[in-house]
């Protein structure tokens, strides 16, 4: 699994999710803290942050971090990815990864070429 932030001005790193399930703890550990809550500080008062309704998501941990960080979260209705516009990322994406001389064998192979691929639009 990969998780990546983007903004109008810019993005995060993708981050490689490795090892096993996303739980709350991992999302709140792995993404809202070192991604997520450094991101809104360098955006400023407007940043609203827009994630999915994945259970890891709405965890009560990651509700009440998002709360006391005083994070606002814009929320959308279910079964509708058409309307985060990462997803034309991760299309764009798949789309560098597919049109590759020789396409990743291993899992390993496709971290790498996700996170070459991922350096096609700048970072805040």
């Amino acid at each position: 699994m990969v998780w990546g932030g983007i903004s109008i001005g810019g993005r995060t790193d993708l981050h490689i999710i490795r090892n096993g399930t996303l739980t709350g703890r991992r999302y709140a550990d792995e993404i809202l803290r070192p991604y997520v809550i450094t991101y809104a500080v360098a955006i400023g008062d407007s940043f609203v942050f827009q994630d999915d309704n994945a259970r890891p998501h709405r965890a009560r941990l990651v509700e009440n971090m998002l709360e006391a960080e005083i994070i606002q979260r814009r929320e959308w209705p279910a079964c509708s990815p058409d309307l985060n516009p990462i997803e034309h990322v991760w299309d764009m994406l798949g789309r560098r990864i597919a049109a590759r001389p020789r396409l990743p064998a291993t899992v390993r192979d496709l971290e790498i070429a996700l996170l070459r691929s991922g350096t096609v639009f700048p970072k805040v």
